[in-house]
């Protein structure tokens, strides 16, 4: 580490990039969330929402404070802020359509009088063109925001006098398009001005190029027809659901994704006895979304596996069910979920047409007590009726047509054609950055990620279909629980409770095996299926058990080797990576988001949810 006497190399940004960037629009951007907003003031103290601040502009994020002193922290970003700032004094687009944003995290230094004393120090930079500093009225209002952003800001607390109440960060600029969507994440490594200019002038072209996108299957969806926010009790309201910019439905072609599936995947394997049809995934689809296949009449399959949150729950480490009871493993994504061998964590089912009667069974899942009890419902549901009548030939609701109806939707919902599908299968050099080349060279090489995640001729799963114990389960099982448990009581707002108070009036959580559950065979214990990494950064949290929050705290896992046990995975073992290759890993990850994702989720926003018949047909 550097002693203060020392010079810290400095950050690629502040230099030349080293390497010819991919030209402006010859690469997309997937969406990866919803900006956070929150309660900010501006240098005037103005009171706004951090939305508001934006606009409708394409925005340059960046959390910083006044007294930052690391060379590679703060003024790094404001070097970048300050060269894009000069960029705008030449080219009239970038300053009418972008702006800058630099958030202070320490509301107690970084007051409206102070900042405008600080923004004083840039004005050399020009006036063409908005780069505005904002801060906030406290920390209460503050925090939100950096949970939002997952920005995580620590106080020193060290008796060096020239240290001491500094704020110790991990840099993340963000660039946000328009519809407040998050479209890249920019550290320390690749926080370049070039690469910036090249992003936003990307997102410029695809703003030239609107209002029609079109999606794999030909059915073109308007650019921008997302969530207006209209009924809402506060426009501050805000969300982590990663798609709710599509919010309103537009029906696609499930058929032809699934027949024609997206560079990167093979064809999808459909059984024999259960071909593809429109009316039997239509049917599907409108199970799937029915709350009244529960026991209840309250809970229905995607309000676990939710479309605008990867088709999985990003809120909750593991499922809640009915009446919210406690499910002891996190919610899978059904992305590809057509390509697995083996269904649950644990592999106990082997096909989608019988996976579906577990949930509808399970007490903490959907609640109910018997076969008949479903299909009941079901036949005296009057749109059902002939719904399956059309779907299969003249039959009626059964336990193998409700299956089979399920399965098909969920067959559907492949989703590939990512940046590393482009890059990889598609031989578009510009269509990864270089980060997410070096991460994938260290996917097949040093980490050895693909010995599980495996990457085939033709096409890439990224699952070996296997079942392995990386000793996540074992921690879990075997290890004393901490004294104090995290409690959040809202949004940004959390408290640890003594694990004593919390065991003496909740359930206690079941212990967890994995396939040992199954065989019963002791050299299976704590092991569970490898899940595919495709769409990965849309479907956080990660492991059986949802502890990992992050896709670096995933990474830093797997680095460590593991967590030591009788039946650890011989594949698992300390990976020594450096910073900068744990970065690239997360940047190849992040490539893996196939470039229909919005589009499924726009379908599943048209489907139906359980009212009368065609009430919201």
């Amino acid at each position: 580490m550097a002693t203060r006497e020392q010079t810290p190399p400095l950050a690629p940004g502040y230099g030349t990039l080293g390497y010819a960037a991919p030209k402006a629009g010859s690469y997309q951007l997937p969406a990866l969330g919803t900006a956070g907003n929150g309660k900010v003031l501006d240098a005037n103290a103005r009171s706004l929402t951090l939305h508001e601040a934006f606009n409708g502009k394409i925005v340059v994020l960046s959390f910083i404070y006044s007294r930052c002193s690391d060379v590679n922290g703060c003024p790094l970003s404001n070097y970048v802020f300050y060269r894009l700032k000069a960029e705008m004094r030449h080219d009239p687009q970038l300053a009418q359509r972008v702006k800058l944003i630099s958030l202070s995290f320490d509301p107690e230094n970084d007051t409206p009088e102070a900042l405008q004393l600080y923004s004083a120090n840039f004005e050399l930079a020009g006036n063409t063109g908005e780069w505005q500093f904002l801060t906030t009225a406290s920390e209460k209002e503050l925090l939100p925001i950096l949970d939002a952003y997952q920005q995580d800001i620590q106080r020193r607390l060290d008796n060096d006098p020239a240290t001491k109440d500094d704020y110790a960060h991990i840099l993340r600029v963000f660039l946000i398009d328009p519809e407040k969507r998050i479209r890249n994440i920019y550290s320390v490594a690749f926080l370049h001005p070039e690469i910036l200019l090249n992003d936003i002038r990307t997102l410029l072209q695809e703003e030239e190029a609107a209002p029609i996108k079109n999606n794999v299957a030909g059915v073109s969806v308007l650019s921008g027809s997302g969530d207006n926010r209209e009924g809402y009790t506060s426009n501050d309201y805000t969300t982590r659901s990663l798609s709710l910019t599509s919010r309103k439905g537009q029906p696609v072609d499930l058929l032809q994704n699934a027949m024609h599936p997206p560079l990167g995947l093979p064809a999808v394997p459909v059984p024999e006895n259960n071909p593809l049809t429109r009316e039997k995934i239509a049917l599907g689809r409108k199970l799937f979304f029915d709350r009244r296949l529960s026991l209840n009449n309250t809970f229905s399959c995607a309000m676990c596996h939710i479309p605008e949150q990867g088709f999985t729950s990003n809120e909750l480490a593991t499922a809640v069910g009915i009446e919210g009871r406690t499910v002891r493993r996190n919610t899978p994504t059904i992305y590809n979920v057509a390509y697995a061998t083996k269904l649950f964590h644990d592999g106990r089912e082997e096909n989608l047409e019988q996976q579906i009667w577990g949930p509808l069974l399970a007490k903490n899942e959907m609640g109910n007590p018997s076969v008949g009890t479903v299909l009941q419902k079901i036949r005296s549901i009057p749109e059902y009726a002939e719904a399956f009548r059309m779907a299969f030939n003249g039959k009626e609701p059964d336990m193998e047509t409700l299956g089979m109806a399920l399965a098909a939707y969920q067959r559907t919902l492949v989703s590939g054609d990512s940046a590393f599908d482009r890059w990889h299968f598609g031989k578009q050099k510009n269509a990864m950055n270089e980060a997410a080349i070096r991460g994938f060279a260290l996917f097949t090489g040093k980490a050895h990620c693909s010995n599980c995640h495996a990457i085939a001729t033709g096409h890439a799963l990224f699952t070996d279909q296997k079942m392995h114990n990386t000793g996540i389960g074992y921690r879990q099982s075997m290890n004393p629980q901490q004294k104090k448990t995290p409690v959040t009581l809202a949004p940004g707002v959390t408290i640890k409770v003594d694990t004593s108070v919390i065991q003496s009036v909740a359930e206690q959580p079941p212990a967890d095996l994995g396939l040992y559950e199954i065989t019963e065979n002791p050299d299976d214990r704590w092991k569970y299926k490898t899940p595919t990494l495709r769409n990965i950064a849309l479907t956080a949290p990660y492991m059986h058990n949802g502890i990992f929050s992050t896709l670096e705290e995933v990474i830093e896992f797997y680095d460590q080797g593991g967590i030591p046990n009788e039946t650890l995975s011989p594949l698992i073992r300390p990976l020594h990576l450096t910073a900068r290759e744990k970065s690239d890993l997360v940047a190849f990850l992040r490539s893996l988001t196939g470039s229909n994702v919005d589009l499924l989720v726009a379908d599943a926003f048209a489907a139906p949810v359980g009212d009368i018949a065609g009430k919201n047909e």
